[in-house]
């Protein structure tokens, strides 16, 4: 298993936070997603035979958000 944080710009409420689970949840391989708000965070667990994170942040973007630095 792979474990990965990503600052995530454009988050800002429960729906952003529902949004971002539900688009990362159609990805093969999540394990599990967790939102921090304040932080502007988004760590997945994913196993790297299925998922890989540049599908993780072009998933996340597709979502209408923006991964910043990775």
């Amino acid at each position: 298993m792979e474990h990965h944080t990503l600052r995530v710009d454009g988050m800002s409420c429960g729906h952003c936070v529902s949004t971002i689970k539900d688009a990362l949840g159609k990805l093969p391989g999540i394990e599990d997603v967790r939102v921090n708000l304040e932080k502007k965070e988004v760590s997945v667990e994913f196993d790297e035979a299925q998922s890989n994170l540049p599908s993780i942040s072009s998933q996340i973007s597709a979502a209408g958000f923006e991964v910043v630095g990775n």
